[in-house]
């Protein structure tokens, strides 16, 4: 699944480890998601999206 949050995560002057600590995960499993190794349970999508006010579907694009 191909995803934005590195994108966001510029926008939004934050470091990985940063993004990491706001969300309740380890910068690895920030890490893994943005070069698109693991894909996200839904409840971290939505706290991921909930977190830079944008919708899941802004955020993650299904590649099916």
């Amino acid at each position: 699944m191909k995803n934005k949050i590195k994108v966001y995560r510029a926008m939004h002057d934050l470091t990985q480890e940063a993004l990491a600590a706001e969300l309740g995960v380890t910068r690895q499993t920030i890490l893994a998601i943005e070069k698109g190794k693991y894909d996200p349970s839904i409840d971290l999508a939505f706290r991921i999206a909930r977190f830079f006010s944008v919708s899941v579907e802004d955020l993650f694009q299904y590649e099916g």
